[in-house]
């Protein structure tokens, strides 16, 4: 069954006279990819293909000050329907002025600094059917206003309207067993899907340091996990509880070095059963330029999370280290490769690495291999579900 959520409607045609400066573009994919191990759960597959189409439509008028912004996005999958789905990733009006901008619509906002997690990026809910790097958003209906001057930036968000999070079926990889049911979702607030959110930022260049404040109360874009027993059956049911978090992200530029640093502290409002805590990740990037003739440039990632809730309650980077290489070939094909290993530093039976590769074929084809590995013998361990579901995947993408 395909899901389509649009949480807030389109914007009237009537707000866009004498259009001009028009662009269609986005791309069309497939996406194969395979399981080597054999499944936790018999239920699950060990192969699958995907079928993407995401078109984008931009349009402008008012000599710029005024836009129009379209990104939709589509999934077929072969073997899960939960994963097969449809979001509105942007649907927003926006206004320029001299030093200010207004956004209403659907958005997609990201904040952050490090590589292995974005700690404060809170805005949006997390695509959990698409990959397990947890970078793919869903579109958030928002007001969003920001106020640009010579001491910063001030973005201002009213946010309308939850996203639950939608999770991989019974017949997906990928999934937690029990299996998490997106339709057994609990709220805190007597509001449900319908609690408005705020959220704030202040976010300034001071020399070479590059510094990001900020706040947000609502509903948490991080569900708990509720174990639910039946008669016939055992699941997972999602529930959502109000919190306030305060974050930092840090960039510090130094020559080929880029030191970063996110850091937020949770915690949960009213008669909540969310922990609060406090959780940080911090570490560099080392650029090396020109390692050959051809010009590569390879960035060498080191990174430490620490999560103060216990191991159980905690998220995959609770006490973790990780290593990575970034490399840029630099060549007409805009080939990349981008490799990372997370070690749990509390237990070495705990891990998991990934390598993304891309390049192009001419202007408007991209090849991308994507694998990724998990390896776990405890019980207790975040990633335990996922121990038999290391996997690689090829696409081919067509940029129109």
């Amino acid at each position: 069954m395909i899901k389509v959520k649009l949480c807030a409607g389109a914007l009237l045609a009537s707000l866009i006279p004498s259009l001009s400066h028009a662009e269609f573009l986005g791309y069309v994919g497939v996406q194969a990819r395979a399981f080597p191990s054999t499944a936790v759960d018999p239920a699950q597959g060990s192969e699958t293909l995907s079928g993407i189409l995401a078109p984008e439509w931009y349009q402008q008028w008012n000599d710029g000050e005024d836009s129009f912004n379209i990104k939709a996005f589509f999934r077929y999958d072969s073997q899960d329907d939960e994963r097969s789905h449809a979001d509105i990733r942007e649907l927003y009006w926006q206004h320029v002025g001299s030093n200010w901008e207004l956004s209403v619509g659907i958005n997609t906002i990201f904040w952050g600094a490090t590589e292995s997690q974005h700690l404060v990026d809170i805005i949006n809910q997390t695509d959990a059917v698409e990959a397990p790097d947890g970078e793919d958003k869903l579109g958030q209906p928002m007001i969003h206003y920001a106020s640009i001057q010579d001491w910063g930036v001030v973005d201002v968000f009213v946010l309308p309207g939850f996203r639950s999070r939608d999770f991989v079926g019974e017949e997906g990889r990928l999934r937690s067993i029990p299996i998490t049911l997106s339709d057994k979702e609990q709220y805190q607030s007597d509001k449900e899907d319908e609690h408005i959110d705020y959220a704030l930022r202040w976010s300034h260049y001071l020399g070479d340091w590059n510094v990001g404040l900020s706040w947000f109360q609502g509903t948490s874009r991080d569900p708990l996990y509720i174990p639910q027993i039946t008669a016939t059956d055992a699941y997972l049911a999602p529930y959502y509880a109000l919190i306030e978090q305060s974050g930092l992200d840090l960039q510090y530029v130094s020559g080929d070095w880029l030191w970063k640093v996110e850091a937020i502290y949770r915690r949960g409002i009213g008669h909540s059963i969310a922990e609060d805590y406090a959780a940080t990740t911090a570490g560099f990037e080392y650029t090396l330029t020109g390692i050959n003739s051809l010009y590569w440039d390879l960035g060498l990632l080191l990174e430490y999370s620490y999560d103060s809730r216990p191991r159980l309650s905690a998220a995959p980077f609770q006490n973790d280290i990780f290593v990575g290489a970034r490399l840029s070939l630099n060549d007409i094909a805009s080939s990349e490769l981008l490799f990372g290993y997370s070690q749990d530093a509390d237990d070495q039976q705990s891990r998991n690495a990934f390598v993304e590769a891309s390049t192009r074929l001419g202007d408007s084809t991209r090849i991308t291999v994507e694998a990724y590995h998990f390896h776990s013998e405890s019980n207790q361990d975040p990633i335990y579900s996922l121990r038999r579901d290391s996997y690689i995947e090829l696409g081919l993408e067509y940029y129109y």
